[in-house]
């Protein structure tokens, strides 16, 4: 039996802030794996931002690789509709009955778990493992049946860096190097490409 840590979300960029959250768990729960899920359609989020599932894919791959208990799941891309966990956490357990699996969420989203699909059920397949993040308040209903994470604070986010790259800013000490240097390549938020890559 192996004991996997699920990490959801858009990953529109990945980030450090992601990848730092995600080594944390792995190593305070003594997790075997983590696999990295980003979402086809999130059911809680604007998506008109959000860059193709293959450049995510691609972006995150590049993350997985530095660190062997990293993976990539691509199972809510092959799944029309939005992302629900509950669905994903369902199939998941289905396909691997021997495993024991953790949901990793940040601690904006424990305030939001009421509203979750689905979520009593969700809550009895899966233990919660989350973050207190800035400006969260970590409390909801479900706030006690959430494992709460102390780590060191990294206020980071996607939409910031998003912002970032639009205006020309640096990223770098941001996102991991191959995600900084998949985003110029390939002009992704409005980066501008390198003459080397046009």
């Amino acid at each position: 039996m192996k004991r996997i840590g699920l990490f959801g979300g858009t990953f529109n960029p990945p980030h450090l802030g992601h990848m730092l959250f995600a080594q944390e768990v792995q190593v305070a729960l003594h997790l075997d794996e983590i696999w990295f899920i980003p979402v086809n359609i999130p059911p809680h989020k604007e998506s008109n931002e959000l860059v193709s599932n293959r450049h995510r894919v691609d972006m995150l791959r590049v993350c997985a690789k530095r660190h062997p208990q990293f993976f990539v799941s691509t199972v809510e891309l092959e799944r029309e509709g939005p992302s629900y966990t509950i669905d994903t956490v369902k199939r998941l357990k289905d396909e691997h009955p021997e495993n024991e699996f953790f949901f990793l969420i940040g601690g904006d989203m424990i305030d939001y778990l009421p509203k979750w699909e689905r979520i009593d059920e969700l809550m009895e397949l899966v233990t919660f493992v989350g973050v207190k993040r800035p400006g969260s308040h970590a409390s909801s209903a479900y706030s006690d049946r959430v494992y709460l994470l102390e780590m060191v604070q990294v206020d980071y986010s996607s939409t910031v860096i998003r912002n970032r790259v639009k205006e020309g800013l640096p990223i770098t000490y941001m996102v991991p190097d191959e995600v900084e240097a998949l985003v110029k390549e390939r002009g992704l938020y409005g980066s501008k490409k390198s003459i080397t890559n046009r």
